[in-house]
This record gives C-alpha cells, structure tokens and sequence, in this order.
C-alpha cells in the first residue's frame, strides 16, 4: 500500500503583506499530479491546512479543489486540524468533505467515537488514528469525551495526549495497515522557526515515547522541517508544502511517499516538489550592497536582505528595492554592543504626549543617534495621518 503523507499548507499565509496561496495551490497542483502519477491508494493531510481559523474564500477553495481532484482519481483522504486550523469549522464541514471522500476531524476523539478511521483502499485495509492538535484547555477539559465511563488518561496535557495515542492504537488489527496520524511537537525536532513557538515547547513538547509502538508508520504534523523523529516505529514530519518564512529559506519542500503493508515497518521517501518562489536570505555589507543585489536581481521568488551596518543609512529599503523589487524584508545589522539603550521615564499621559518626541528618544536609545530632521518629519506626517484616521472611524486619538 502507497499513501502520501502531506501537512502545514498553510492556505491564507501572507508574508510581508504578500499573499502565497497561488504558490501553495501550485504545490497542490504537483501533489494531485503526483498523487495519480504514483498511484497511491489515499492521501493523509496532517493538520494546518489553513494558516488562520477563518481563511479566506479563495483559500478554501484551493483545498476543497484539490480534494475534489483526489475523488476524480479514486483516492481517498484522511485530513486533522491543526493548531492554525478551526476545529468546528473542519468538524462543521465534515459531513460535506465525506462526499468527496475525505474523512476530516477537528477535534480530538476516542477510537470508538470516530477517531479511528477505517479506509478500503485498492491495495488493503487502512487503519488511521487520527489525533487532531488540541490546546492544553482544551485537553484538560472535564467535560470531555475521554473522561466518561472511567476513561480518564491522567491529569496533565502530556498524560492525555499518551491516553489518547494508546486508544488509538488499541484499533489496529492484525489485517491492517495502520497508522498514527497527528499534530504535534515532538521534544528535540529541528524547528523552522516559523511555527507557534508557543506550541513548540514546554507542555507540548512531547517525548518521543509517547509514540506507540503499535502503528507501522507515524505521520506527523506541525513542524516545517522535512525529518525522521527517534521512534520504535518509523515516525516523519512531512514538513510544510512551500517555503512558509525565512526561517525556512533554500530548504527544499515536498511530500512523504510511504509503503506500508500490515505488520511491517513502514518505509518512507522524501519526494520534494517545485518552489514557484523560493525564498532566499541575502546578507552583504554596505560597501558590497549593489554587487550583492545585482547576482539576485533576477532571483524568481522572494528575498530577505540583511546588511551590516556601522551606523543608520537612510533611504536603504529604496536602495535595496531598486534592485531588488522582490526583496519583502531588509534587516539592518549593527556591531554587538554599539548602542546602548539608556534609562528613562516614559510619559503616558496622553494630555501631555508629544509623539515625535517620543520618537526621537526611542531613536536615540535604539541607535544612540539623532535622528535626521527630514525622518523626524516624515514620522510627524505618518503619525498625523494614521490620527486622522482613527478618528474618521470614531476611534480616540490615542487609540491603536
């Protein structure tokens, strides 16, 4: 049996005001291609199909497109919320997706109330124990599913979730492929640094012998980078499907290839997929600017340029872009330690707040510089017009 293991789509992402979901449906476009190019018997969706709880429209129709390609093809699909996800709005349209041949789960869920999903595949039975991404609230909630009939997994987040994955497992069968499939850090994954931190660490960062043992293969979601996880059994993040931030820059992208039969490990392929643009991190000095931007003038995707700086350069960012159009990000770096920032009291009331004065001193503490009448200008104006603004929309002056 062949099953693809994707996750962390991402749909709606924007990054610096640009919105990636073309190049996220272009990925799509190669993964349905390569769905039926390969003939695999389902597709398992690892949860953050979208980047934000209500995407929108054209975001949803990129993923409902795309599984209706796989019904065309005959190929069923296993698809978890994740931490960006909405799980009622997945649980919502659950019923909907099941007529394109999609089983989806918002929320976490026992075996026996749907949590294991059965699939009769043209190659076999698969057996997938879905464990959608819930918070720590959540989790622990004492009206939950798990807590009746003397079903209770323990009293803290990680004891749960080990519940959970146990009850899961406890589904398989002998005749079956199965698989673990769920949204989760794992203690000592590589991180992109483009995820929740929040969601990384401490509480749900899991160990790695809360995976069971029982499952022929355990895919993974919510970490961006492409790795194998310490397990008894083979365990994969599959990665994000593009190159979400900067954090992940030059890393090739794509999609597990799993062969699983009952009874036997899984083994897994990683096949990459086309960035439609790649993003690239370009670091020069100021002496170097223009030769440095020049080799990327025609660079296909986007770019974060990060220059070394003895001191602010104004006008930089229209330096960078006149090149560079397709720079979304331009960092400036000073020496460790040049600027010190220097105690003093912030004046809160708003009857006396003078803002380009509490410009000047926050420049003067970030830079230990005076800032350039013709900036200090340029902010009075920006200030004024955002004021101006806020109480067109009947917001007060110092509203945010």
């Amino acid at each position: 049996m062949r099953l693809i293991h994707t996750a962390d789509w991402h749909l709606g992402r924007r990054l610096k005001g640009v919105d990636r979901t073309p190049e996220i449906a272009n990925a799509l476009q190669q993964l349905l291609r390569e769905a039926k190019n390969l003939e695999v018997d389902a597709v398992l969706i690892a949860g953050d199909i979208f980047d934000v709880p209500n995407p929108p429209a054209y975001a949803e129709k990129v993923a409902y497109e795309f599984f209706c390609g796989l019904e065309a093809a005959g190929i069923p699909a296993v698809a978890i919320g994740g931490n960006h996800d909405s799980a009622s709005r997945i649980d919502g349209v659950a019923n909907l997706l099941s007529l394109a041949g999609v089983r989806a789960l918002g929320k976490p869920r026992l075996a026996e109330d749907g949590g294991a999903i059965i699939l009769n595949t043209k190659s076999g039975k698969l057996c997938v124990g879905a464990l959608p991404f819930a918070p720590e609230r959540r989790l622990l909630d004492a009206e939950a599913g798990w807590h009746r009939d003397g079903a209770v997994f323990g009293s803290t987040y990680r004891e749960i979730v080990a519940g959970l994955l146990e009850n899961l497992s406890g589904f398989f069968r002998d005749d079956t492929a199965n698989v673990i499939m769920a949204h989760l850090a794992i203690d000592g994954a590589t991180l992109a640094k483009s995820e929740v931190a929040y969601y990384t660490r401490d509480t749900y960062a899991l160990s790695d012998q809360t995976l069971p043992a029982a499952a022929n293969y355990i895919a993974l979601g919510h970490i961006h980078i492409h790795q194998s996880i310490n397990s008894p059994t083979p365990a994969f993040y599959s990665g994000s499907l593009i190159q979400i931030d900067f954090g992940e820059a030059e890393q090739e992208k794509g999609f597990c290839l799993v062969t699983v039969e009952p009874g036997q490990p899984a083994t897994v392929e990683f096949k990459p997929l086309i960035c439609q643009r790649p993003l690239k991190v370009v670091r020069c000095s100021l002496e170097n600017l223009e030769n440095s931007l020049e080799e990327h003038r025609y660079h296909p995707g986007f770019l974060k340029v990060v220059v070394e700086l003895e001191s602010p350069v104004l006008g930089l960012a229209d330096r960078v872009r006149e090149i560079c159009p397709q720079a979304l990000q331009i960092e400036a770096v000073y020496p460790e330690g040049l600027f010190q920032k220097r105690p003093r009291e912030f004046n809160d009331d708003p009857q006396r707040f003078d803002p380009v004065a509490e410009f000047r001193n926050y420049y003067q503490d970030r830079l230990g510089l005076t800032p350039n009448p013709a900036v200090l200008q340029e902010f009075d104006n920006l200030y004024n017009t955002l004021k101006e603004k806020n109480i067109a929309r009947g917001k007060g002056e110092y509203d945010s």
